[in-house]
């Protein structure tokens, strides 16, 4: 979904941003991630970003948490501009977030707002926002090979013509985002250093839960 911002550096983006923690949930930039908002944290969040920049940043709660209300949160997640809103007439708020860059958090502040804010460096993931970085070094092949293996074992369809006309980036995020996989290989996935490594850790978690599913026990990570 088209933005109508457009952020050229780090420095365009917010200091200080609102975080949504939730687990096993990947945004990155330029993908799409549709939210449905029902808690009222979380619906103030929605309406106080609304008012300002629109800026939300996705991060996962930190897997060895024991606070179910609020958890540790991991040290990196991505930041994702509201592109689209609307009311279902019963209280909630169907958002979409399209992603912008990755952060790190810096501090997590003290508000008096109902939902978590921190301090955001995005410095160190300033290529987030150079749309197509590094897609040229993506095995595509290896990628849509792997692809076609986990749909074939899962008895699943897909939409082939579309995906053969997918930017590799746009391919490479899409899959990372809708794979099914846990909050570890999510975590993985969105910290690669670049897309090719993205791509190669999709691949390579991808064929590991394939060779689980068919009992070789020479799957396991190491």
């Amino acid at each position: 979904m088209a933005s109508n911002v457009t952020y050229h550096k780090a420095e365009d983006l917010p200091e200080v941003i609102p975080v949504f923690p939730l687990r096993a949930a990947l945004l990155l930039p330029r993908g799409e991630m549709p939210l449905n908002i029902f808690e009222p944290r979380y619906l103030a969040m929605i309406e106080d970003a609304i008012r300002g920049d629109r800026i939300i940043g996705m991060i996962q709660p930190d897997p060895e948490t024991d606070d179910d209300d609020r958890p540790d949160l991991v040290r990196i997640g991505c930041a994702g501009r509201l592109t689209a809103f609307g009311e279902t007439g019963d209280g909630r708020y169907l958002v979409t977030l399209t992603g912008v860059s990755r952060f790190r958090i810096v501090e997590e502040l003290g508000v008096g707002t109902p939902y978590r804010q921190v301090k955001a460096n995005f410095a160190e993931f300033a290529l987030d926002l150079a749309p197509g970085e590094g897609q040229d070094e993506v095995d595509r092949e290896a990628l849509l090979k792997t692809l076609k293996d986990y749909l074939t074992a899962n008895s699943l369809e897909a939409d082939w013509d579309g995906i053969r006309r997918a930017p590799n980036e746009a391919l490479v995020n899409a899959l990372a985002m809708m794979s099914p996989f846990g909050p570890r290989e999510k975590q993985a996935l969105l910290e690669a250093a670049d897309l090719k490594s993205r791509a190669e850790i999709l691949v390579a978690v991808t064929e590991m839960d394939l060779a689980r599913a068919r009992g070789d026990a020479s799957s396991s990570l190491q």
